[in-house]
């Protein structure tokens, strides 16, 4: 919607410059008409000026009602305003017209807002334009040494097209692409405070989780003391060491990346540690592992440089794929493991309803409310895959379901050793 509203904004300012450039034009040929007395031909300028003014009134109301405002659009508009400016000048003396240099304005409007294909159309037609003003000048006016200073005239404005639309046009286009680098900035700027945010509201909670652990923990010992078999106690204390684990994990790997501590992991021990991690917590949920056979030997010895934030990461992903199948009363997710010479691609794919395109512009630039509660856990996944350099994509599976794909550089003298 923000780039429909700049493209149009670029055709109204192009109509309003139009509309000023109409009044202009009145108000000179008054002048000379009343004041210098050279009598011009009324009525052919004044048939053009208002097919122009129509054409404006025409335009503004067609782009005001929501129609596309395209690249294509804009050519359109300037190329009229050639179109009208050298109807104009024919009439008025031609090529001899001390105006005929205003041709280079449209080429100046279409160097800041086209393309440099459209840009150097624009560039030809006015070139065109003014050749055509000179050829049908009549020969009364080539007397003497004219015709060397009218030819020398057309260098002149050659020349001045090809400035104007190669400088302007570079600086138009360095310009734009300082803002657009600032504005990519300014938007990951955003994104790392959120991030840092919530890890720091995530480590107060999980200091403040500690305490209550612990007093849960001895009250539970005391009760297996006196009930040693009871299930619930049991289950009771497994959950306890669960969340024990969380926690010495967690400071485990704020301390890792603290500390910048990287490590090389096997790619087949992160795919066990899913696995292990799906039958643990979701023992109803069946894994349907894809992976080529022909690439067994390879698997076993792949490596990736990670630290200790990239397995919750995937686990997030993990537990969002099983989420999502659940709510659509499925009870399976596929895992694909593929490898090639430099990378490592991971695919999990849930049998649930998909994405949204919405939802999909959204994941993993910010947290996104859902029924389920998955877009947190996506944008703290995709900030810590991002962060090691692992590239996330998340699509809809043409069969159904969602795909989220993560694709890890593998380490390359592990690789150049086993090619070896």
């Amino acid at each position: 919607m923000s780039l429909f509203f700049r493209k149009f904004n670029q055709v109204r300012t192009v109509l309003l410059l139009r509309s000023a450039a109409i009044i202009i034009q009145l108000i000179l040929i008054l002048f000379v008409n009343g004041v210098l007395n050279y009598q011009l031909p009324w009525l052919p300028l004044i048939i053009v000026i208002s097919i122009e003014a129509l054409f404006t009134l025409v335009s503004y109301l067609y782009y005001k009602s929501g129609k596309e405002a395209d690249k294509l659009a804009l050519l359109g508009q300037i190329c009229a305003d050639i179109l009208f400016l050298s109807l104009i000048l024919y009439f008025s003396g031609g090529a001899t017209n001390a105006f005929v240099s205003l041709l280079l304005i449209p080429i100046a409007i279409a160097a800041v807002t086209l393309t440099p294909l459209l840009l150097g159309s624009v560039a030809l037609f006015a070139i065109a334009s003014y050749s055509v003003l000179l050829w049908l000048l009549p020969m009364s006016v080539m007397h003497g040494n004219m015709q060397s200073h009218f030819i020398g005239m057309w260098i002149n404005f050659l020349f001045s097209s090809i400035v104007v639309a190669t400088v302007v046009g570079q600086m138009a286009r360095r310009i734009s692409q300082k803002e657009q680098a600032i504005a990519a900035f300014r938007e990951e700027q955003l994104k790392q405070e959120k991030i840092m945010s919530l890890g720091v509201a995530s480590a107060q909670i999980t200091h403040q989780l500690a305490t209550p652990i612990a007093t849960v923990q001895l009250l539970v010992d005391e009760l297996s003391e006196e009930l040693p078999e009871h299930p619930a106690i049991v289950d009771l204390q497994g959950q306890l060491l669960r969340c024990s684990r969380s926690l010495a994990e967690f400071r485990k790997m704020v301390f890792e990346i603290k500390e910048q501590k990287s490590k090389e992991v096997l790619c087949a021990d992160i795919v066990q540690e899913m696995r292990d991690h799906i039958n643990l917590n979701y023992p109803d949920v069946r894994v349907n592992f894809l992976s080529e056979t022909h690439q067994s030997i390879l698997s076993e010895n792949a490596k990736v440089l990670a630290d200790a934030s990239l397995l919750p990461a995937i686990l997030n992903l993990v537990n969002n794929a099983i989420r999502a199948t659940k709510a659509s009363g499925s009870d399976k997710i596929e895992l694909s493991s593929l490898f090639d010479e430099k990378n490592w691609q991971l695919s999990i794919r849930d049998f649930g309803c998909g994405f949204t395109q919405l939802t999909l512009s959204e994941l993993g630039v910010k947290p996104v409310n859902s029924k389920q509660g998955l877009g947190m856990a996506v944008f703290l996944s995709h900030a810590s895959l991002e962060r090691l350099g692992v590239t996330l994509t998340l699509t809809n599976h043409v069969a159904g379901g969602a795909l989220v794909t993560l694709k890890l550089p593998l380490v390359v003298n592990d690789m150049q050793e086993k090619s070896e």
